[in-house]
């Protein structure tokens, strides 16, 4: 099953800063290959055979629940009271410097150290409440932090999104 989870992007100045940076546009990785192990290299180049893609990632905090992402996992991505985008996870990998060169933080500011590179990335601009009406969700939650769903969330938003696509 296609694993779903939440990442906010959107609403700090800083979220939207390195939005602005990797998800609104595509980044060139091998301006950055320098800090990318070869196998990761090879896997972004597979997937990404044009040698750019989106980016984004989490702290460290969410190592364990970051190494069950695989290819293919889906991530909304929040912020404003909206799921801003969707998108499916290409390749992930940890690297913190890659990160720190990616996103340039303040010094002293706690930067990604898990990385995922991004295929299908789509605005979508899903209001809460529609998220708030499905199975399992709870009315007036503002998604705060990386949160994965459980099967049956995945499921119900794997189907909201399918039916919005198709409008």
């Amino acid at each position: 099953m296609v694993q779903v989870f939440v990442q906010p992007a959107y609403g700090t100045a800083d979220a939207r800063r390195y939005g602005a940076e990797s998800l609104e546009r595509t980044v060139a990785f091998h301006e950055l290959a320098d800090l990318l192990d070869p196998a990761d290299l090879a896997r972004l180049n597979a997937l990404h055979p044009g040698g750019r893609a989106r980016f984004w990632g989490a702290k460290d905090k969410y190592d364990r629940r970051m190494d069950t992402v695989a290819t293919g996992d889906v991530v909304l991505f929040t912020g404003r009271k909206h799921v801003q985008a969707t998108a499916e996870v290409g390749h992930g990998f940890r690297n913190p410097a890659f990160a720190r060169r990616l996103w340039r933080p303040d010094p002293g500011k706690c930067v990604f150290s898990n990385v995922y590179s991004l295929r299908r990335y789509r605005r979508v601009e899903l209001p809460y409440e529609e998220l708030w009406a499905l199975p399992g969700f709870t009315p007036g939650d503002n998604f705060m932090g990386l949160r994965f769903l459980d099967e049956a969330k995945s499921a119900a938003v794997l189907g909201l999104l399918s039916a919005a696509s198709a409008h």
